[in-house]
């Protein structure tokens, strides 16, 4: 009986060891310049909660859906929109977006929404830190201003 669960532990080990997320070399010439990932991003979304208030926002390449407290608004998504939030999202490193730390904690007190991002890549789902409204981990930064206020959507209302 040990050998087995030696032998299933040993199968289980070489077969996690051996998954790398693809990447692709970019070559200019004879020249390695840098290795970019070949990262899918089908879906992002920003939740802001707090008591009395919920929001979300869920971006793809074809539509953006407001939900503001259970009314849903479906607007279509730019393709300068869409792209520019997906190049953001693809320059951020999806498998420690969790440990990502929030700079304050007003949220602690209701004085600041929760927010929370999640980006869905390659059918794999990718959920930050809890941060305050306006206030992201700098990693999130350029991220959370393309979702909060892309060119070309409405406005959100005070």
């Amino acid at each position: 009986m040990k050998h087995y669960i030696i032998l299933i532990n040993t199968i289980l080990i070489i077969s996690n060891i051996s998954c790398f997320p693809q990447q692709k070399e970019v070559k200019t010439g004879n020249k390695s310049i840098e290795k970019a990932k070949t990262e899918k991003i089908e879906k992002v979304e920003l939740a802001e909660n707090t008591r009395g208030i919920n929001r979300h926002t869920t971006f793809t390449p074809n539509s953006k859906i407001l939900v503001d407290n259970g009314v849903t608004t479906t607007y279509p998504t730019t393709s300068s929109e869409w792209s520019n939030i997906a190049r953001e999202a693809e320059l951020i490193d999806l498998s420690k977006i969790a440990d990502l730390e929030s700079p304050t904690t007003e949220r602690y007190s209701d004085q600041a929404l929760s927010v929370v991002i999640t980006i869905t890549s390659n059918g794999k789902i990718y959920i930050s830190g809890t941060f305050d409204d306006g206030r992201p981990p700098k990693q999130l930064e350029a991220l959370y201003k393309q979702m909060t206020n892309p060119k070309g959507s409405p406005k959100k209302k005070p």
